[in-house]
């Protein structure tokens, strides 16, 4: 007759089972009181633990610094810069025909009197000056990439038309940058302040010329906080901005405090009241003041006096 063994706790599998070590040096099948010391595998698995949580550890760390510094950068002021125009010129080393490129090209227009022709580009939107000595000076561009790319243009026009053109002495003349500060400037400290780099001259310029040697820009200063700025590059466009800002930020005016939304709501509602039509006419007060000193002025009293006296 078959015997039934009963049935095993998991604590007396534990107790029971026998270790078994593996070609590697592991020890399986033992409790933690019976197992000692861990394996090397072990090890390598409580170093990979401790790698990926010194590296979770460094990258929180990280994204606390991204944070801090990014609370530290919403106190500094974004300025957008605008780049308007740029201005380059070139030579194509080759007499132009400038009623020759009147007559046979398109959107050009031939000033004789001055000697220079005008051709206009609608991609990129550019406007181009040719002298007959091969100078070409394009203007209209928003950066130094695509004032290239249409003075390339231009002397490929130029090209088709069967001129022998080379594209030579290509540079970048001037820069032209308009950038809006968040707060006004008193322009009259700001001006005698640096009286050697600022010009102010209220009657002729409403604006506080300020001149920077160094890079070589001229900037214009309004006291609403706008500013033009005149450069050799677009690089120079950023200098500028970096230099002036520390200098217009202790000189800005105070900001005026708008009046509260229900107070123009009441002076607009008392003077609709003012002007509002009686029988289909409008009462003005003055009317009324005039017909109360005209009846002052003839009271019964004085009527009387004078009747007696004739």
């Amino acid at each position: 007759m078959a015997t039934v063994d009963p049935p095993l706790h998991l604590s007396d599998i534990r107790q029971e089972t026998k270790p078994i070590v593996s070609n590697d040096g592991t020890v399986y099948g033992l409790t933690t009181e019976q197992a000692g010391p861990f394996s090397e595998n072990d090890a390598n698995k409580e170093n990979v633990a401790g790698s990926a949580e010194s590296v979770d550890a460094i990258s929180n760390d990280a994204c606390l610094r991204d944070e801090t510094q990014d609370n530290d950068g919403d106190d500094s002021p974004v300025i957008d810069i605008n780049i308007n125009n740029v201005v380059c010129t070139f030579n194509v080393r080759c007499h132009i025909n400038l009623k020759r490129v009147a007559m046979e090209g398109s959107n050009v227009e031939y000033r004789r009197q001055h000697g220079i022709l005008n051709m206009k580009l609608r991609q990129p939107r550019v406007t181009a000056n040719i002298t007959s000595s091969g100078k070409v000076t394009v203007t209209g561009s928003t950066s130094e990439a695509q004032a290239k790319m249409a003075a390339r243009r231009v002397a490929r026009v130029l090209q088709k038309m069967g001129f022998n053109v080379r594209f030579r002495n290509f540079r970048v003349v001037n820069v032209l940058g308009t950038c809006s500060l968040p707060f006004g400037i008193k322009l009259n400290n700001f001006s005698n302040q640096f009286p050697q780099e600022a010009s102010y001259e209220p009657e002729l310029h409403p604006g506080v010329t300020f001149r920077i040697k160094q890079i070589k820009a001229t900037l214009k200063i309004f006291s609403t906080g706008s500013i033009t700025i005149t450069a050799p590059c677009v690089a120079n466009i950023g200098t500028a901005v970096e230099h002036i800002y520390p200098l217009v930020s202790e000189y800005q005016m105070e900001k005026r405090e708008a009046p509260p939304c229900g107070a123009l709501k009441h002076k607009r509602f008392h003077s609709s009241a003012a002007h509002r039509p009686i029988n289909g006419h409008f009462q003005d007060d003055s009317e009324d003041e005039d017909e109360e000193l005209y009846d002052s002025d003839l009271d019964d009293d004085s009527f009387d006096s004078d009747v007696s006296h004739d």
